[in-house]
């Protein structure tokens, strides 16, 4: 790696890298260690892993983790790396589930410019550039609303009432963006609470990929903020983003 090295080829290279050290240590410890453990091996060398890699890459940017301590130097920070580096531990610890990322972004001015969001399990990594390809048409079919394993949040329900959608079931963020970003789901609307972290990078590729991207409102996304706190998010295709948010707020 040289200082040449473009923000979006090394939040891609960051994102594949911190992936494959989480497969690797999902095969060797499945099986000889209980799944919490598992988890929490795989969130602290995930952390470890993209932090070192960064300062070594990009030694003046700030650093925003959701596993590491949150320093208010970054608000003064021109450039910041808003980074979760296992977005579906749950997951992770199930054996053999691939819903789970891990989320490496670039924001300056509050703005996502760069980012990746690989989905380890299945050797897939979408980056901001080059970006996704746009996802394929609908060609009549019904929407599919990608949402929670667990529950049915309110969100979801309306939307796929409003469009008559089918409902598709996935676990970490990433992985239900990256959804709709392959057009496998065509609408990730979430407003049951999640971090800057939760959605920066996903968020990040879907636009790159030419999709809709905002709060459930339509309001943009703001990022670097003194509270972290980003509780909701619409990703969409944009042929439905005005019935999706006629179906919230209208």
């Amino acid at each position: 790696m040289t200082n040449t090295e473009s923000d979006h080829a090394l939040a891609a290279r960051l994102a594949t890298a911190a992936g494959e050290v989480l497969v690797a240590l999902r095969e060797e410890r499945a099986g000889y260690a209980p799944y919490w453990q598992v988890m929490d091996e795989g969130d602290a060398a995930a952390h470890h892993f993209l932090v070192r890699e960064l300062a070594a890459a990009r030694p003046d940017d700030a650093v925003l983790s959701e596993e590491g301590l949150d320093s208010r130097a970054r608000l003064s920070a021109e450039r910041v790396w808003i980074i979760d580096p296992l977005d579906g531990t749950n997951e992770f610890g199930e054996p053999g589930r691939p819903d789970w990322a891990v989320h490496v972004a670039l924001v300056r001015d509050g703005r996502p410019i760069a980012g990746a969001v690989s989905l380890p399990a299945i050797g897939r990594t979408f980056a901001t550039d080059p970006p996704p390809p746009p996802p394929p048409p609908l060609d009549g079919r019904r929407p599919r609303i990608v949402m929670s394993r667990n529950r049915a949040p309110h969100a979801s329900v309306v939307v796929a009432q409003a469009l008559g959608a089918d409902l598709l079931r996935l676990g970490s963020a990433g992985a239900k963006t990256m959804a709709v970003v392959t057009g496998d789901a065509d609408v990730y609307a979430h407003a049951g609470g999640m971090y800057e972290w939760d959605s920066c990078a996903p968020a990040a590729v879907a636009a790159a990929a030419g999709l809709h991207v905002s709060r459930i409102d339509g309001s943009p996304l703001q990022y670097n903020r003194p509270d972290p706190w980003l509780p909701d998010l619409l990703v969409c295709r944009t042929e439905l983003a005005a019935a999706v948010l006629e179906a919230l707020w209208g």
